[in-house]
């Protein structure tokens, strides 16, 4: 039990309003397949850390935008993970042992959710430079995220927190000088 339970209880509509949406899609064999995928990769911030060595290594001016990603990453994993979840508290939706039977069990508390903060972090860095692939960096944000969803890892409140983090935090990193 959180001691924010109050606060929490105040986005229940919502959580099982969103949840619900996400209830006729699950079981799916397919979908099933690309959200623990989805999920999978991004586990650690894995394919957002691969995406910035990906692009330094084809886009050579791109090398210090990756190290900045790279720093960015750790510290927002370390303010999340580390310090918001632990301080929150928040326990994870019922059910998730049984939809995301495939997917790493996480050992944090469910609020926010890291997998969409890293996600829209890397968005908003990744979009920043040239060339502006926005549809590709937000479409990979809305998968993960959803897919936090989808395998009731987390309210879907828990992701949008995630996400608004994440945009603040990549436009705050947008503004510290890096050289």
């Amino acid at each position: 039990m959180s001691r924010f339970d109050s606060v929490f209880a105040r986005f229940e509509r919502f959580d099982r309003t969103v949840d619900g949406w996400f209830d006729p899609m699950r079981g799916n064999p397919t979908l099933d397949r690309v959200a623990y995928l989805a999920s999978e990769l991004a586990d650690y911030s894995m394919a957002w850390h691969l995406a910035g060595a990906g692009r330094a290594l084809a886009q050579p001016s791109f090398e210090r935008q990756a190290v900045r990603l790279a720093v960015a990453l750790g510290a927002e994993s370390a303010l999340v993970n580390g310090a918001m979840k632990p301080a929150i508290g928040r326990p994870r939706p019922e059910g998730w042992e049984e939809v995301a039977a495939d997917v790493r069990r996480p050992k944090t508390a469910s609020f926010p959710s890291g997998h969409s903060s890293s996600a829209a972090m890397t968005a908003v860095l990744m979009t920043a430079a040239p060339p502006p692939l926005r549809p590709l960096w937000w479409g990979l944000t809305g998968l993960v995220s959803a897919s936090r969803i989808y395998n009731r890892m987390h309210h879907p409140s828990d992701v949008a927190v995630g996400l608004v983090i994440g945009v603040a935090l990549g436009r705050a990193v947008r503004r510290v000088p890096f050289t």
